[in-house]
């Protein structure tokens, strides 16, 4: 059984894009160097926050292999190989574990609504198929499908997977899991805004959108935590709450890649369908980095 565990700050990385749309190589490196720098403990390359829908395949791969050549072994990466058909989410494990990817990240099948059993046999098909670490990600906001905690303790009996992103924003969801599942269950936080008490659930860190932008802050709300300090950690959160909040305004990324272009970090250029962030959430967004202290 993989002994893997990832813990603290880890984030989503957006995938930075030129104004035309094709991808921004030399941005993309200069992100994943700062935010290993600001404290981030891993990094989760290709998610949703990375615009993995409207990528290549060839894409695909080249910004995972990228992400693990930068890292160089400085931080963990967490590959993204979901899809919503099960042979093209085999396929992009196979490409993340040959690359050098610590994990891979394997979302619920959207739009097809499979049964908990067609969930079951999806992953644990991928899971089969690679030696590195499987982590579930459950959003049934943006995929409609829940996995069940019945179905997750049936999944975690499979030696390599792991642990699940909960993107559920239910509190009682780290509690029942981990009362249905024997082994020790890597639980992260997919909801900024429950860093903390996700964390006093007993999950173990967050994949968060927040830290494209807010690292430094993000990391010390996870260190204050593991270090016992309670107080500073919710804190902190505190501090970031607005800025967890502006950042959801509409669709993910296009207003952390608007905080981004802000910073100097990135452009904000999304792929269609996701349409450029509207003038009532770009000051929403600007106002929230103010707040925070990220921008004068």
């Amino acid at each position: 059984m993989s002994d893997t565990r990832f813990t603290g700050s880890i984030t989503a990385l957006i995938t930075p894009m030129n104004r035309d749309g094709s991808l921004d190589f030399t941005s993309f490196e200069h992100l994943v160097n700062w935010q290993i720098e600001e404290g981030t403990s891993a990094l989760c390359a290709m998610g949703t926050t990375g615009e993995s829908p409207t990528l290549s395949h060839q894409e695909h791969h080249e910004v995972i292999e990228r992400a693990i050549k930068v890292s160089a072994g400085r931080a963990p990466v967490i590959a993204g190989a979901g899809s919503n058909s099960t042979s093209e989410a085999v396929d992009l494990a196979r490409h993340a574990e040959k690359a050098g990817a610590s994990a891979v990240l394997v979302v619920t099948p959207y739009y097809n609504k499979p049964t908990q059993e067609g969930l079951y046999r999806h992953f644990m098909a991928v899971a089969d198929a690679i030696s590195i670490p499987v982590v579930l990600y459950n959003i049934p906001g943006r995929s409609v499908i829940d996995i069940s905690v019945e179905t997750m303790g049936r999944l975690a009996r499979h030696a390599n997977i792991i642990g699940v992103k909960d993107a559920t924003a239910n509190l009682l969801r780290p509690l029942q899991v981990r009362r249905a599942i024997s082994k020790p269950f890597n639980q992260l936080s997919g909801e900024d805004g429950t860093t903390v008490s996700f964390l006093a659930a007993g999950g173990d860190g967050c994949i968060s959108v927040t830290s494209n932008v807010a690292p430094a802050l993000c990391a010390l709300v996870q260190a204050d935590w593991q270090a016992g300090r309670v107080a500073d950690a919710i804190a902190t959160q505190d501090k970031l709450l607005p800025l967890h909040d502006a950042l959801f305004c509409e669709s993910n990324p296009a207003p952390v890649k608007y905080a981004a272009s802000l910073l100097g970090l990135a452009g904000e250029t999304c792929r269609l369908p996701l349409a450029p962030l509207t003038e009532p959430s770009r000051r929403l967004v600007k106002a929230a980095l103010v707040d925070v202290g990220l921008l004068n």
